[in-house]
């Protein structure tokens, strides 16, 4: 009985073991997530774009119960987003929804309209793993303007013309650039900057674009190497309300002293 004991122990683990095993690998996982950081998110892209344009945005997520301790997605982590704004006709955010596979952002597109308007960004991160689910939710606002636009006709030479990229100026700082592909001998290409800013400050404003770094390879249909263009913006209208306000008060104040005046003669000629 004794010798028997033994052996019938080895054959129950070897029959157990592989229970065990599987009940542990589908443990480990869960015991990792459980001490996952918290569930975050964020957008990143500009805050002003241009209207009827299409702007790159990523979208990142991290966190809850679908990551594990040690960086791996054991579970579902998706971003879901809404659109609110005054009118979305023309409007799109794509993808809507996608799905976090790492630790890496979401490329999605913003599609707007030629309206100008703010569109805010209603994002939900959700990290759902084994019946536990973990959310944030986050918003980014973009302002949709009428951008200004720099156009301008580049002239090759009598040789060929590698790509090359032009910046473009502002008051002399730089605000962009434009990448010009390789041009045959005579051959013409149309650059067009497109500049979007919640606004400027009032007076002259100088955009700028030099072709002085291609040696004369390159011209403008000019046959200048410098491009220039001057834009005015007016100020602010003045706020005459305080001078509404006072003129008001002044005329109110010299019917009062004439009504005065006339009832106080009133009170003398009847004592008479």
């Amino acid at each position: 009985m004794n010798a028997r004991r033994p052996l019938a122990l080895v054959v129950l683990l070897l029959v157990l073991l592989p229970t065990l095993f599987a009940a542990l690998v589908a443990v480990a996982p869960l015991a990792r997530a459980a001490g996952s950081p918290s569930v975050t998110g964020s957008v990143t892209g500009p805050t002003v774009v241009a209207y009827a344009s299409t702007t790159f945005f990523q979208v990142r997520g991290w966190g809850g119960p679908a990551v594990a301790v040690n960086g791996s997605v054991v579970g579902n982590l998706t971003y879901y987003t809404t659109l609110v704004g005054p009118n979305l006709t023309g409007v799109s955010f794509l993808p809507a929804s996608d799905t976090f596979t790492s630790n890496a952002s979401r490329t999605a597109d913003l599609a707007v309209a030629n309206t100008t308007e703010t569109i805010t960004i209603d994002v939900m991160v959700s990290s759902v793993y084994q019946g536990k689910n973990e959310s944030t939710n986050f918003t980014y606002s973009v302002s949709v303007v009428q951008p200004y636009v720099i156009s301008a006709t580049l002239v090759a030479g009598s040789n060929w013309v590698l790509a090359f990229t032009v910046f473009v100026t502002l008051d002399g700082v730089v605000i962009g650039n434009v990448s010009v592909p390789s041009l045959s001998p005579g051959g013409t290409y149309g650059l067009k900057f497109i500049y979007a800013t919640l606004g400027l400050s009032a007076g002259d404003h100088t955009f700028a674009i030099s072709l002085v770094q291609e040696h004369g390879l390159v011209r403008f249909a000019n046959g200048q190497s410098v491009y220039t263009e001057t834009v005015y913006v007016t100020g602010s209208p003045p706020d005459y309300t305080l001078w509404y306000i006072a003129g008001i008060v002044a005329f109110f104040g010299a019917i009062f002293i004439f009504l005065t005046r006339v009832a106080a003669r009133r009170r003398g000629a009847t004592r008479r």
